[in-house]
Parts: structure tokens; sequence; C-alpha cells
């Protein structure tokens, strides 16, 4: 097994998990761009945006749920926060495992770099 994220799943790696159910987990990003920098993940393994099929639709609405659920539970739900998904190397993805980054505690800049 070489994602990372899937030796977290697994727990072969540490990290600071803020949710935890069946499918979907969450945990304090390692180098956090924002005060509250969360990466929300499936269990599963899937690579990138492109690899998603229809039969993972419900799989995607509930880490978008579960962004929500966090940034009220951390306290930014209304102030604001953003949520972002990368895709492959030019749109900034660096651990093929899709992930939902969710930030929040500061004033966020759009378009965002």
């Amino acid at each position: 097994m070489d994602c990372l994220f899937c030796k977290l799943v697994a727990r072969e790696i540490p990290a600071d998990i803020v949710f935890e159910d069946d499918d979907v987990i969450a945990f304090r990003d390692i180098a956090p761009q924002a005060p509250t920098h969360i990466l929300i993940i499936p269990k599963r393994h899937i690579s990138t945006l492109n690899d998603l099929t229809e039969e993972d639709c419900a799989l995607v609405g509930r880490l978008q749920f579960t962004a929500q659920k966090i940034a009220k539970e951390v306290g930014i739900a209304d102030d604001g926060y953003r949520v972002v998904m990368n895709c492959n190397e030019d749109g900034g993805q660096t651990v093929y495992h899709i992930h939902m980054h969710l930030l929040g505690g500061r004033g966020m800049a759009w378009p965002p770099g």
C-alpha cells in the first residue's frame, strides 16, 4: 500500500482525527494553509475526481455534508469557510486519493492564486 491516506485509514501512520464514520475520515492537515485546515477523505481509495463513477455520488455528498458538520463543530460555519477538491497535477493535487480541504478561520481571497 503506497497511498499515504490509505495508510492513515489503516492506522499505519498517525493523524489528528476530528471525525470518523464507516465511510469517511477527517483529520487536521499537517501543513495548514488557514487557522482551520481539515482534510476529509473517503476510506475507500479513489485516486482522482476523474475516477468517480455514478455509484460514488452518495459518497461525495457525504464528504460535503461532513465538511458542513465539522465547520459547525469547530466554529467557522457562521463566518464562512471554503471547501476545495483538487484534481491531478495542474489542479494542485499532490496526494492521489480524493480529498476535500475544509479551510476557515480567516478571510479567503478570490481567485485563490
